[in-house]
C-alpha cells in the first residue's frame, strides 16, 4: 500500500515537473515572438541587471513579481505586458521570478505597487497613474 502512494505522488511530481517546463517554455516562445513586448519588457537576471535596468532607468518601471507555478501569474502576464506595450515606450516592464506583486518605480523609488490577479481595467489604471 505505502509503495503505491509513493508511486503515485512519484508520477504526480513528474507530471508537474513536465508541466511547468513546457508552461515556461511556451512563455519564452510568445515573448520572444512578439517585438513590441521585446521592447517594453525583461526578465531581471539579478541584483546589478535590477540596479543597472530598473533603479537606473530614465522612464518609469513596473517590476512584475511571479513564480511560473503561480496560475494568477501567468494570467496577469499577458494582459500586463498588452497593457504595457500599448504605452509604446512610456513605461517598461521588468519581470522578477516571485508572486504576483507589481511594483512601480520611479525616478529610483517605489512610486506604486498592485498585489495579486487584476483585470485589465485596474492595470490600466495603475499604469497610468504612474506615468501621470
Amino acid at each position: 500500500m505505502q509503495f503505491s502512494v509513493v508511486l503515485k505522488s512519484a508520477v504526480l511530481r513528474n507530471i508537474a515537473k513536465k508541466t511547468c517546463k513546457s508552461a515556461v517554455l511556451k512563455d519564452s516562445v510568445r515573448n520572444i515572438g512578439t517585438s513590441s513586448l521585446r521592447h517594453s519588457s525583461f526578465k531581471v537576471q539579478d541584483q546589478k541587471d535590477f540596479q543597472e535596468r530598473v533603479k537606473n532607468s530614465k522612464v518609469p518601471v513596473i517590476v512584475d513579481f511571479f513564480a511560473t507555478w503561480c496560475n494568477p501569474c501567468r494570467m496577469l502576464a499577458p494582459r500586463l505586458e498588452s497593457v504595457i506595450a500599448e504605452k509604446k515606450g512610456e513605461v517598461i516592464l521588468a519581470k522578477v521570478s516571485s508572486v504576483p506583486v507589481l511594483v512601480a518605480i520611479k525616478n529610483g523609488k517605489v512610486a506604486d505597487r498592485m498585489v495579486g490577479l487584476q483585470d485589465t481595467d485596474q492595470l490600466r489604471k495603475f499604469v497610468d497613474r504612474v506615468i501621470g
